[in-house]
Protein backbone atom coordinates (compact mmCIF):
# COMPACT_ATOMS: atom_id res chain seq x y z
CA UNK A 1 0.00 0.00 0.00
CA UNK A 2 1.68 3.18 -1.23
CA UNK A 3 0.24 6.57 -0.24
CA UNK A 4 1.59 10.03 -1.03
CA UNK A 5 0.56 12.92 1.21
CA UNK A 6 0.82 16.49 -0.07
CA UNK A 7 0.51 19.92 1.51
CA UNK A 8 0.93 23.19 -0.38
CA UNK A 9 -0.49 26.54 -1.53
CA UNK A 10 -0.42 28.28 1.83
CA UNK A 11 3.06 27.94 3.32
CA UNK A 12 5.63 25.21 3.96
CA UNK A 13 4.66 22.93 1.09
CA UNK A 14 5.74 19.33 1.65
CA UNK A 15 5.37 15.73 0.57
CA UNK A 16 5.37 12.51 2.59
CA UNK A 17 5.42 8.90 1.39
CA UNK A 18 3.88 6.09 3.42
CA UNK A 19 4.64 2.54 2.24
CA UNK A 20 2.84 -0.32 4.00
CA UNK A 21 2.18 1.90 7.00
CA UNK A 22 5.75 3.20 7.39
CA UNK A 23 6.85 6.77 6.72
CA UNK A 24 9.80 6.21 4.39
CA UNK A 25 10.42 9.78 3.17
CA UNK A 26 9.23 13.32 3.86
CA UNK A 27 10.58 16.74 2.90
CA UNK A 28 9.62 20.37 2.51
CA UNK A 29 9.76 22.00 -0.91
CA UNK A 30 11.82 24.93 0.42
CA UNK A 31 14.87 22.72 0.89
CA UNK A 32 15.07 22.08 -2.85
CA UNK A 33 14.03 25.46 -4.27
CA UNK A 34 15.92 27.44 -1.59
CA UNK A 35 12.85 29.67 -1.13
CA UNK A 36 12.06 29.84 2.56
CA UNK A 37 8.55 28.61 3.40
CA UNK A 38 7.95 27.84 -0.29
CA UNK A 39 4.22 27.27 -0.76
CA UNK A 40 4.17 26.09 -4.37
CA UNK A 41 3.22 22.60 -5.50
CA UNK A 42 6.02 20.42 -4.05
CA UNK A 43 7.32 18.87 -7.25
CA UNK A 44 10.87 18.49 -5.97
CA UNK A 45 9.80 17.05 -2.61
CA UNK A 46 7.52 14.57 -4.38
CA UNK A 47 10.29 13.56 -6.79
CA UNK A 48 12.62 12.95 -3.85
CA UNK A 49 10.06 10.83 -1.97
CA UNK A 50 9.39 8.67 -5.03
CA UNK A 51 13.07 8.27 -5.88
CA UNK A 52 13.84 7.37 -2.27
CA UNK A 53 11.48 4.40 -2.57
CA UNK A 54 12.36 3.58 -6.18
CA UNK A 55 8.86 4.47 -7.37
CA UNK A 56 7.10 6.49 -10.03
CA UNK A 57 3.80 8.31 -9.90
CA UNK A 58 2.01 5.42 -11.57
CA UNK A 59 3.04 3.13 -8.69
CA UNK A 60 1.04 5.08 -6.13
CA UNK A 61 -2.20 3.62 -4.81
CA UNK A 62 -3.51 6.93 -3.45
CA UNK A 63 -2.61 10.59 -3.30
CA UNK A 64 -4.13 12.53 -0.43
CA UNK A 65 -4.18 16.30 0.05
CA UNK A 66 -4.01 17.83 3.53
CA UNK A 67 -7.09 20.06 3.37
CA UNK A 68 -10.27 20.68 1.40
CA UNK A 69 -9.75 23.61 -0.99
CA UNK A 70 -13.41 24.16 -1.81
CA UNK A 71 -14.33 24.41 1.89
CA UNK A 72 -11.52 26.92 2.34
CA UNK A 73 -12.64 28.86 -0.75
CA UNK A 74 -16.18 28.94 0.68
CA UNK A 75 -14.85 30.45 3.90
CA UNK A 76 -12.93 33.09 1.97
CA UNK A 77 -15.98 34.03 -0.13
CA UNK A 78 -18.26 34.21 2.89
CA UNK A 79 -15.73 36.31 4.79
CA UNK A 80 -15.34 38.80 1.96
CA UNK A 81 -19.10 39.00 1.54
CA UNK A 82 -19.58 39.67 5.27
CA UNK A 83 -16.93 42.42 5.30
CA UNK A 84 -17.81 44.02 1.95
CA UNK A 85 -16.63 46.50 0.70
CA UNK A 86 -13.64 46.67 3.07
CA UNK A 87 -12.18 43.47 1.69
CA UNK A 88 -12.31 44.43 -2.00
CA UNK A 89 -8.58 44.92 -2.51
CA UNK A 90 -7.71 41.72 -0.64
CA UNK A 91 -10.37 39.83 -2.59
CA UNK A 92 -9.01 41.08 -5.93
CA UNK A 93 -5.54 39.92 -4.92
CA UNK A 94 -6.64 36.48 -3.68
CA UNK A 95 -9.14 35.51 -6.38
CA UNK A 96 -6.68 35.08 -9.30
CA UNK A 97 -4.58 32.69 -7.22
CA UNK A 98 -7.61 30.52 -6.52
CA UNK A 99 -8.78 30.59 -10.12
CA UNK A 100 -5.30 29.84 -11.45
CA UNK A 101 -4.16 27.04 -9.13
CA UNK A 102 -5.80 26.40 -5.77
CA UNK A 103 -9.11 24.97 -6.97
CA UNK A 104 -7.43 22.84 -9.65
CA UNK A 105 -5.42 20.69 -7.28
CA UNK A 106 -6.74 17.31 -8.56
CA UNK A 107 -5.81 18.18 -12.12
CA UNK A 108 -2.42 19.51 -11.02
CA UNK A 109 -1.67 16.25 -9.21
CA UNK A 110 -2.71 14.15 -12.20
CA UNK A 111 -0.61 16.23 -14.60
CA UNK A 112 2.50 16.57 -12.45
CA UNK A 113 2.60 12.92 -11.32
CA UNK A 114 1.08 11.26 -14.37
CA UNK A 115 -1.22 9.65 -11.83
CA UNK A 116 -4.61 8.25 -12.79
CA UNK A 117 -5.55 6.81 -9.41
CA UNK A 118 -7.73 8.09 -6.62
CA UNK A 119 -7.07 11.54 -5.14
CA UNK A 120 -8.57 12.19 -1.73
CA UNK A 121 -8.82 15.21 0.54
CA UNK A 122 -8.64 15.30 4.33
CA UNK A 123 -9.89 18.24 6.39
CA UNK A 124 -7.05 20.48 7.54
CA UNK A 125 -7.34 19.89 11.29
CA UNK A 126 -7.95 16.17 10.84
CA UNK A 127 -4.63 16.10 9.02
CA UNK A 128 -3.03 17.90 11.95
CA UNK A 129 -4.68 15.57 14.46
CA UNK A 130 -3.63 12.47 12.51
CA UNK A 131 -0.07 13.77 12.14
CA UNK A 132 0.23 13.73 15.93
CA UNK A 133 -1.92 10.85 17.18
CA UNK A 134 -1.50 8.18 14.50
CA UNK A 135 2.31 8.32 14.67
CA UNK A 136 2.42 8.67 18.46
CA UNK A 137 3.25 5.78 20.82
CA UNK A 138 -0.21 6.00 22.43
CA UNK A 139 -3.11 3.60 21.94
CA UNK A 140 -5.45 6.36 23.13
CA UNK A 141 -4.92 10.06 23.74
CA UNK A 142 -6.58 13.42 23.90
CA UNK A 143 -5.86 15.56 20.83
CA UNK A 144 -5.47 19.35 20.60
CA UNK A 145 -4.74 21.15 17.33
CA UNK A 146 -4.20 24.91 17.15
CA UNK A 147 -3.06 27.04 14.22
CA UNK A 148 -3.98 30.08 12.13
CA UNK A 149 -6.88 28.64 10.17
CA UNK A 150 -7.69 25.58 8.09
CA UNK A 151 -10.98 25.55 6.23
CA UNK A 152 -13.04 27.15 9.03
CA UNK A 153 -11.45 25.65 12.14
CA UNK A 154 -8.64 27.36 14.01
CA UNK A 155 -8.61 25.03 17.03
CA UNK A 156 -10.02 21.55 17.52
CA UNK A 157 -9.90 18.95 20.23
CA UNK A 158 -11.12 15.44 20.72
CA UNK A 159 -9.92 11.90 21.25
CA UNK A 160 -7.89 9.32 19.37
CA UNK A 161 -8.38 5.63 20.09
CA UNK A 162 -6.69 2.85 18.15
CA UNK A 163 -7.18 3.88 14.49
CA UNK A 164 -9.99 6.36 15.06
CA UNK A 165 -9.96 10.11 15.57
CA UNK A 166 -13.01 11.96 16.85
CA UNK A 167 -12.68 15.75 17.00
CA UNK A 168 -15.62 16.86 19.10
CA UNK A 169 -15.06 20.60 19.60
CA UNK A 170 -13.74 23.45 17.49
CA UNK A 171 -13.21 27.20 17.37
CA UNK A 172 -13.92 28.86 14.04
CA UNK A 173 -12.33 31.65 12.03
CA UNK A 174 -11.79 34.57 12.61
CA UNK A 175 -11.21 33.65 16.27
CA UNK A 176 -7.73 32.18 16.15
CA UNK A 177 -4.85 31.93 18.59
CA UNK A 178 -2.45 31.44 15.69
CA UNK A 179 -3.69 34.58 13.93
CA UNK A 180 -3.58 36.51 17.20
CA UNK A 181 0.10 35.57 17.51
CA UNK A 182 0.68 36.48 13.86
CA UNK A 183 -1.06 39.84 14.34
CA UNK A 184 1.38 40.71 17.09
CA UNK A 185 4.24 39.37 14.97
CA UNK A 186 3.21 41.88 12.31
CA UNK A 187 2.81 44.67 14.88
CA UNK A 188 6.32 44.01 16.18
CA UNK A 189 7.76 44.39 12.68
CA UNK A 190 8.45 40.74 11.85
CA UNK A 191 7.26 38.67 8.91
CA UNK A 192 3.98 36.80 9.38
CA UNK A 193 4.05 33.01 8.89
CA UNK A 194 7.82 33.11 9.16
CA UNK A 195 9.09 34.93 12.23
CA UNK A 196 6.67 34.09 15.01
CA UNK A 197 9.50 32.24 16.74
CA UNK A 198 11.38 35.55 16.96
CA UNK A 199 8.58 36.95 19.09
CA UNK A 200 8.85 33.90 21.34
CA UNK A 201 12.61 34.46 21.63
CA UNK A 202 12.14 38.17 22.37
CA UNK A 203 9.56 37.63 25.11
CA UNK A 204 11.95 36.75 27.99
CA UNK A 205 13.59 40.18 27.62
CA UNK A 206 10.33 41.90 28.59
CA UNK A 207 7.69 42.10 31.29
CA UNK A 208 4.07 41.14 30.53
CA UNK A 209 2.72 44.55 31.46
CA UNK A 210 0.15 44.51 28.64
CA UNK A 211 -1.32 41.14 29.61
CA UNK A 212 -4.38 42.59 31.35
CA UNK A 213 -4.98 45.02 28.49
CA UNK A 214 -4.93 42.23 25.92
CA UNK A 215 -7.24 40.00 27.98
CA UNK A 216 -9.62 42.93 28.55
CA UNK A 217 -9.80 44.48 25.09
CA UNK A 218 -8.64 41.85 22.58
CA UNK A 219 -9.43 38.38 23.97
CA UNK A 220 -12.47 36.99 25.75
CA UNK A 221 -11.32 33.72 27.34
CA UNK A 222 -14.16 31.59 28.68
CA UNK A 223 -14.01 29.08 31.56
CA UNK A 224 -14.10 26.13 29.16
CA UNK A 225 -10.94 27.31 27.37
CA UNK A 226 -12.76 28.60 24.31
CA UNK A 227 -12.19 32.22 23.33
CA UNK A 228 -13.27 35.00 21.03
CA UNK A 229 -11.25 37.88 19.63
CA UNK A 230 -12.52 41.44 19.45
CA UNK A 231 -12.37 41.82 15.69
CA UNK A 232 -12.66 45.61 15.91
CA UNK A 233 -8.89 45.61 16.42
CA UNK A 234 -7.88 43.23 13.61
CA UNK A 235 -7.98 43.57 9.83
CA UNK A 236 -6.90 40.13 8.61
CA UNK A 237 -10.51 39.20 7.79
CA UNK A 238 -10.64 41.67 4.95
CA UNK A 239 -7.30 43.48 4.63
CA UNK A 240 -3.79 42.96 3.38
CA UNK A 241 -2.43 43.67 6.86
CA UNK A 242 -3.04 41.98 10.19
CA UNK A 243 -3.91 45.02 12.31
CA UNK A 244 -5.18 48.55 11.82
CA UNK A 245 -5.05 51.96 13.50
CA UNK A 246 -7.26 50.97 16.41
CA UNK A 247 -4.82 48.20 17.39
CA UNK A 248 -1.89 50.63 17.33
CA UNK A 249 -3.88 53.20 19.30
CA UNK A 250 -4.60 50.62 21.98
CA UNK A 251 -0.89 50.16 22.63
CA UNK A 252 0.05 53.77 21.98
CA UNK A 253 2.67 53.11 19.31
CA UNK A 254 2.57 52.45 15.56
CA UNK A 255 3.61 49.21 13.89
CA UNK A 256 7.36 48.79 14.22
CA UNK A 257 9.21 49.28 10.95
CA UNK A 258 11.07 46.10 9.96
CA UNK A 259 14.77 46.17 10.91
CA UNK A 260 14.31 49.24 13.12
CA UNK A 261 15.43 49.23 16.73
CA UNK A 262 13.74 47.08 19.34
CA UNK A 263 12.82 48.99 22.48
CA UNK A 264 11.69 47.81 25.89
CA UNK A 265 8.14 48.49 24.72
CA UNK A 266 8.47 45.85 21.99
CA UNK A 267 9.99 43.37 24.42
CA UNK A 268 7.13 43.95 26.87
CA UNK A 269 4.54 43.44 24.11
CA UNK A 270 6.21 40.15 23.18
CA UNK A 271 6.26 39.05 26.83
CA UNK A 272 2.59 39.93 27.21
CA UNK A 273 1.63 38.00 24.09
CA UNK A 274 3.55 34.93 25.27
CA UNK A 275 1.76 35.02 28.62
CA UNK A 276 -1.60 35.31 26.82
CA UNK A 277 -0.69 32.34 24.62
CA UNK A 278 0.39 30.30 27.62
CA UNK A 279 -2.82 31.17 29.48
CA UNK A 280 -5.08 30.15 26.59
CA UNK A 281 -3.18 26.95 25.81
CA UNK A 282 -3.23 25.88 29.47
CA UNK A 283 -6.96 26.61 29.69
CA UNK A 284 -7.71 24.58 26.57
CA UNK A 285 -5.49 21.68 27.64
CA UNK A 286 -7.11 21.58 31.07
CA UNK A 287 -10.55 21.48 29.48
CA UNK A 288 -9.50 18.67 27.16
CA UNK A 289 -8.08 16.71 30.07
CA UNK A 290 -11.19 17.31 32.17
CA UNK A 291 -13.53 16.12 29.41
CA UNK A 292 -11.51 13.12 28.26
CA UNK A 293 -9.94 11.98 31.52
CA UNK A 294 -6.97 10.70 29.53
CA UNK A 295 -3.34 10.78 30.60
CA UNK A 296 -1.85 11.23 27.12
CA UNK A 297 -2.06 14.34 24.94
CA UNK A 298 -1.17 14.72 21.25
CA UNK A 299 -0.69 18.17 19.72
CA UNK A 300 -0.19 19.65 16.26
CA UNK A 301 -0.80 22.85 14.33
CA UNK A 302 1.58 25.77 14.09
CA UNK A 303 0.96 26.95 17.65
CA UNK A 304 2.30 23.60 18.89
CA UNK A 305 5.75 24.79 17.78
CA UNK A 306 5.64 27.27 20.68
CA UNK A 307 7.90 25.33 23.02
CA UNK A 308 7.30 27.73 25.91
CA UNK A 309 3.56 27.05 25.92
CA UNK A 310 4.18 23.33 25.47
CA UNK A 311 6.22 23.27 28.65
CA UNK A 312 3.57 25.29 30.48
CA UNK A 313 1.04 22.59 29.58
CA UNK A 314 3.32 19.95 31.09
CA UNK A 315 3.69 22.02 34.26
CA UNK A 316 0.06 23.08 34.68
CA UNK A 317 -2.04 20.08 33.66
CA UNK A 318 -2.27 16.50 34.82
CA UNK A 319 -1.28 14.99 31.47
CA UNK A 320 1.46 12.45 32.07
CA UNK A 321 2.69 12.21 28.47
CA UNK A 322 2.64 14.73 25.62
CA UNK A 323 3.55 13.93 22.01
CA UNK A 324 3.87 16.81 19.54
CA UNK A 325 4.25 16.30 15.81
CA UNK A 326 7.83 17.49 15.06
CA UNK A 327 6.64 19.20 11.87
CA UNK A 328 3.59 20.61 13.64
CA UNK A 329 2.82 23.25 11.00
CA UNK A 330 1.41 22.75 7.52
CA UNK A 331 4.34 20.60 6.36
CA UNK A 332 3.29 17.93 8.84
CA UNK A 333 -0.18 17.96 7.32
CA UNK A 334 1.21 15.87 4.45
CA UNK A 335 2.20 13.18 6.97
CA UNK A 336 -1.12 13.35 8.77
CA UNK A 337 -3.21 13.14 5.62
CA UNK A 338 -1.34 10.02 4.46
CA UNK A 339 -1.69 8.23 7.80
CA UNK A 340 -5.33 9.29 8.19
CA UNK A 341 -6.08 7.55 4.91
CA UNK A 342 -3.95 4.50 5.69
CA UNK A 343 -5.04 3.89 9.29
CA UNK A 344 -8.42 5.55 9.76
CA UNK A 345 -10.12 5.42 6.37
CA UNK A 346 -8.63 2.15 5.11
CA UNK A 347 -8.50 0.57 8.58
CA UNK A 348 -4.92 -0.66 8.49
CA UNK A 349 -3.32 -1.40 11.85
CA UNK A 350 -1.07 1.28 13.32
CA UNK A 351 2.50 0.04 13.32
CA UNK A 352 4.65 3.16 12.91
CA UNK A 353 5.88 5.48 15.66
CA UNK A 354 7.61 8.70 14.63
CA UNK A 355 10.66 8.59 16.88
CA UNK A 356 12.97 10.51 14.53
CA UNK A 357 12.70 13.01 11.66
CA UNK A 358 15.66 11.94 9.50
CA UNK A 359 13.48 11.44 6.44
CA UNK A 360 15.07 13.64 3.76
CA UNK A 361 17.86 13.28 1.20
CA UNK A 362 21.24 11.84 2.11
CA UNK A 363 24.53 11.78 0.22
CA UNK A 364 27.11 9.02 0.18
CA UNK A 365 30.81 9.63 0.75
CA UNK A 366 31.35 8.90 -2.91
CA UNK A 367 28.86 11.59 -3.95
CA UNK A 368 30.35 14.12 -1.52
CA UNK A 369 33.93 13.39 -2.58
CA UNK A 370 33.07 13.64 -6.28
CA UNK A 371 31.44 17.02 -5.60
CA UNK A 372 34.47 18.29 -3.66
CA UNK A 373 36.95 17.07 -6.27
CA UNK A 374 34.98 18.55 -9.16
CA UNK A 375 35.07 21.94 -7.43
CA UNK A 376 38.74 21.82 -6.53
CA UNK A 377 38.09 21.75 -2.80
CA UNK A 378 40.82 20.52 -0.45
CA UNK A 379 39.71 18.19 2.30
CA UNK A 380 40.82 15.49 4.71
CA UNK A 381 39.08 12.13 4.76
CA UNK A 382 38.72 10.50 8.17
CA UNK A 383 37.54 7.22 9.57
CA UNK A 384 34.63 7.32 11.99
CA UNK A 385 36.70 7.46 15.19
CA UNK A 386 39.06 10.10 13.83
CA UNK A 387 36.13 12.13 12.46
CA UNK A 388 34.45 12.33 15.86
CA UNK A 389 37.73 13.16 17.57
CA UNK A 390 38.49 15.92 15.05
CA UNK A 391 35.02 17.47 15.29
CA UNK A 392 35.01 17.35 19.10
CA UNK A 393 38.51 18.84 19.22
CA UNK A 394 37.51 21.73 16.98
CA UNK A 395 34.44 22.52 19.11
CA UNK A 396 36.58 22.42 22.26
CA UNK A 397 39.05 24.79 20.57
CA UNK A 398 36.17 27.28 20.16
CA UNK A 399 35.68 26.72 16.48
CA UNK A 400 32.23 26.83 14.92
CA UNK A 401 31.55 23.62 13.02
CA UNK A 402 29.12 22.91 10.22
CA UNK A 403 27.84 19.35 10.63
CA UNK A 404 26.37 17.71 7.50
CA UNK A 405 25.55 14.02 7.92
CA UNK A 406 23.01 11.40 6.91
CA UNK A 407 19.41 12.13 5.98
CA UNK A 408 18.13 15.69 6.21
CA UNK A 409 15.60 16.47 8.93
CA UNK A 410 11.89 16.89 8.21
CA UNK A 411 10.32 19.87 9.96
CA UNK A 412 11.63 23.26 11.08
CA UNK A 413 14.36 22.08 13.48
CA UNK A 414 17.88 20.87 12.70
CA UNK A 415 18.38 17.96 15.07
CA UNK A 416 21.91 16.79 14.35
CA UNK A 417 22.21 16.09 10.63
CA UNK A 418 22.12 19.63 9.18
CA UNK A 419 23.44 21.57 12.16
CA UNK A 420 25.91 24.27 13.15
CA UNK A 421 27.65 23.31 16.39
CA UNK A 422 29.68 25.22 18.96
CA UNK A 423 30.79 25.06 22.60
CA UNK A 424 27.90 25.89 24.93
CA UNK A 425 30.31 26.79 27.75
CA UNK A 426 31.64 29.89 25.99
CA UNK A 427 29.32 32.87 26.58
CA UNK A 428 30.77 34.65 23.53
CA UNK A 429 29.46 31.95 21.21
CA UNK A 430 25.87 33.20 21.55
CA UNK A 431 26.77 36.47 19.83
CA UNK A 432 29.47 35.02 17.58
CA UNK A 433 27.15 32.47 16.00
CA UNK A 434 24.25 34.92 15.79
CA UNK A 435 26.11 37.80 14.20
CA UNK A 436 28.96 36.20 12.25
CA UNK A 437 27.44 32.91 11.17
CA UNK A 438 23.66 33.25 11.09
CA UNK A 439 23.54 37.01 10.35
CA UNK A 440 20.55 37.38 12.63
CA UNK A 441 19.41 39.44 15.60
CA UNK A 442 21.61 39.24 18.67
CA UNK A 443 18.69 38.49 21.02
CA UNK A 444 17.94 35.15 19.39
CA UNK A 445 18.63 32.17 21.71
CA UNK A 446 20.32 28.92 20.78
CA UNK A 447 19.24 25.44 21.68
CA UNK A 448 21.39 22.90 23.51
CA UNK A 449 21.73 19.28 22.58
CA UNK A 450 22.44 17.15 25.65
CA UNK A 451 23.13 13.45 25.98
CA UNK A 452 19.84 11.98 27.17
CA UNK A 453 21.32 10.20 30.18
CA UNK A 454 22.92 13.46 31.37
CA UNK A 455 19.73 15.52 30.97
CA UNK A 456 18.88 16.04 34.63
CA UNK A 457 22.48 16.84 35.52
CA UNK A 458 22.05 20.10 33.60
CA UNK A 459 18.34 20.79 33.13
CA UNK A 460 15.22 20.73 35.28
CA UNK A 461 13.28 18.39 33.02
CA UNK A 462 12.18 14.82 33.57
CA UNK A 463 11.64 13.34 30.10
CA UNK A 464 13.28 13.08 26.67
CA UNK A 465 12.87 16.03 24.31
CA UNK A 466 14.20 14.72 20.98
CA UNK A 467 12.42 17.25 18.75
CA UNK A 468 13.34 20.54 20.47
CA UNK A 469 9.70 21.26 21.34
CA UNK A 470 9.97 22.03 25.05
CA UNK A 471 11.86 24.53 27.16
CA UNK A 472 13.54 23.63 30.42
CA UNK A 473 15.25 25.63 33.12
CA UNK A 474 18.98 25.21 33.37
CA UNK A 475 19.88 23.94 36.85
CA UNK A 476 21.10 26.87 39.00
CA UNK A 477 24.20 24.88 39.92
CA UNK A 478 24.90 24.17 36.24
CA UNK A 479 25.01 27.63 34.74
CA UNK A 480 28.17 26.47 32.99
CA UNK A 481 26.51 26.49 29.57
CA UNK A 482 25.73 30.23 29.18
CA UNK A 483 25.62 30.18 25.37
CA UNK A 484 22.40 28.12 25.48
CA UNK A 485 20.91 29.69 28.62
CA UNK A 486 18.34 32.34 27.77
CA UNK A 487 17.95 35.51 29.83
CA UNK A 488 15.21 33.87 31.90
CA UNK A 489 17.37 30.85 32.71
CA UNK A 490 15.61 28.57 30.22
CA UNK A 491 16.75 26.62 27.18
CA UNK A 492 14.92 25.15 24.19
CA UNK A 493 15.94 21.60 24.81
CA UNK A 494 17.02 18.73 22.57
CA UNK A 495 17.99 15.41 24.08
CA UNK A 496 19.83 12.81 22.02
CA UNK A 497 20.12 9.06 22.48
CA UNK A 498 22.42 6.65 20.69
CA UNK A 499 19.39 4.93 19.12
CA UNK A 500 18.07 8.15 17.58
CA UNK A 501 21.31 9.30 15.94
CA UNK A 502 24.41 7.25 16.65
CA UNK A 503 26.90 9.54 14.90
CA UNK A 504 25.66 12.80 16.46
CA UNK A 505 25.47 11.10 19.85
CA UNK A 506 29.01 9.88 19.36
CA UNK A 507 30.23 13.40 18.63
CA UNK A 508 28.75 14.84 21.84
CA UNK A 509 29.99 11.83 23.78
CA UNK A 510 33.51 12.48 22.47
CA UNK A 511 33.17 16.18 23.31
CA UNK A 512 32.23 15.23 26.87
CA UNK A 513 35.24 12.93 27.08
CA UNK A 514 37.47 15.86 26.15
CA UNK A 515 35.74 18.68 28.02
CA UNK A 516 33.63 17.10 30.74
CA UNK A 517 30.53 18.77 29.25
CA UNK A 518 27.78 16.70 27.52
CA UNK A 519 26.12 19.78 25.98
CA UNK A 520 26.74 21.61 22.67
CA UNK A 521 25.07 24.50 20.87
CA UNK A 522 22.91 23.16 18.04
CA UNK A 523 21.46 25.59 15.53
CA UNK A 524 20.22 24.95 12.01
CA UNK A 525 22.73 24.90 9.16
CA UNK A 526 21.61 28.00 7.28
CA UNK A 527 21.85 31.77 7.39
CA UNK A 528 19.02 34.17 8.06
CA UNK A 529 16.32 34.15 5.42
CA UNK A 530 17.49 30.87 3.90
CA UNK A 531 16.17 27.33 4.39
CA UNK A 532 18.24 24.67 6.12
CA UNK A 533 20.85 23.27 3.72
CA UNK A 534 19.94 20.13 1.80
CA UNK A 535 22.84 19.24 -0.48
CA UNK A 536 26.65 19.32 -0.26
CA UNK A 537 26.56 22.32 -2.59
CA UNK A 538 24.19 24.17 -0.22
CA UNK A 539 26.44 23.33 2.72
CA UNK A 540 29.65 24.45 1.03
CA UNK A 541 28.08 27.68 -0.17
CA UNK A 542 26.85 28.50 3.34
CA UNK A 543 30.23 27.55 4.81
CA UNK A 544 32.33 29.84 2.62
CA UNK A 545 29.96 32.80 2.93
CA UNK A 546 30.04 32.86 6.71
CA UNK A 547 32.71 32.92 9.39
CA UNK A 548 32.19 29.25 10.18
CA UNK A 549 35.57 27.66 10.89
CA UNK A 550 35.12 24.03 9.82
CA UNK A 551 32.75 21.88 7.81
CA UNK A 552 32.42 18.19 8.57
CA UNK A 553 30.54 16.66 5.65
CA UNK A 554 30.23 12.90 5.57
CA UNK A 555 33.72 11.55 6.24
CA UNK A 556 35.38 14.75 5.09
CA UNK A 557 36.78 17.68 7.09
CA UNK A 558 37.09 21.10 5.44
CA UNK A 559 38.77 24.04 7.15
CA UNK A 560 38.40 27.72 6.33
CA UNK A 561 41.52 29.03 4.66
CA UNK A 562 42.51 25.55 3.52
CA UNK A 563 40.09 24.98 0.66
CA UNK A 564 42.74 24.75 -2.04
CA UNK A 565 41.82 25.83 -5.56
CA UNK A 566 38.17 26.33 -4.73
CA UNK A 567 37.11 29.82 -5.78
CA UNK A 568 33.60 30.57 -4.51
CA UNK A 569 31.32 33.20 -5.94
CA UNK A 570 31.62 36.50 -4.06
CA UNK A 571 29.19 36.76 -1.14
CA UNK A 572 27.65 40.00 -2.32
CA UNK A 573 23.96 39.10 -2.29
CA UNK A 574 21.78 40.23 0.59
CA UNK A 575 19.97 37.37 2.24
CA UNK A 576 16.20 37.72 2.30
CA UNK A 577 15.04 39.08 5.63
CA UNK A 578 12.66 37.15 7.84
Amino acid sequence: MIILGISCFYHDAAAALVVDGKLVAAAQEERFTRKKHDQEFPENAIDFCLQCAGLQGEDLDYVVFYDKPFMKFDRILQTYAATWPKGLMSFLKALPLWIREKIWIPQTIKDKLEFDGQILFAEHHLSHAASAFLVSPFEEAAILTTDGVGEWDTTTYGVGRSNDINLTHSIHFPHSLGLLYSAFTYYLGFRVNSAEYKVMGLAPYGEPRFFDLIMKDLVNLKPDGSFRLNMDYFTYEFGLKMTGRKFSSLFGQPVRAPESGLTQFHKDVAASLQKVTDTIMIAMARQVQSETGLKNLCMAGGVALNCVSNSKILENTSFENVFIQPAAGDAGGAVGAAFYLHNTILGNKREYVMNHVFLGPEFSDEEIENFLMSNGVSYRKCGRKELLEEAARMIEEQKVVGWFQGRMEFGPRALGNRSILADARNPKNQSIVNLKIKFRESFRPFAPTVLQERLQDYFQFDRPSPFMLFTANVRPDRRTVPAVTHVDGSARLQTISREQNELYYGLIEEFENRSGCPVVINTSFNVRGEPIVCTPEDALRCFVRTEMDCLVMGSFVLEKGKLGAYNPEPAEEQFELD
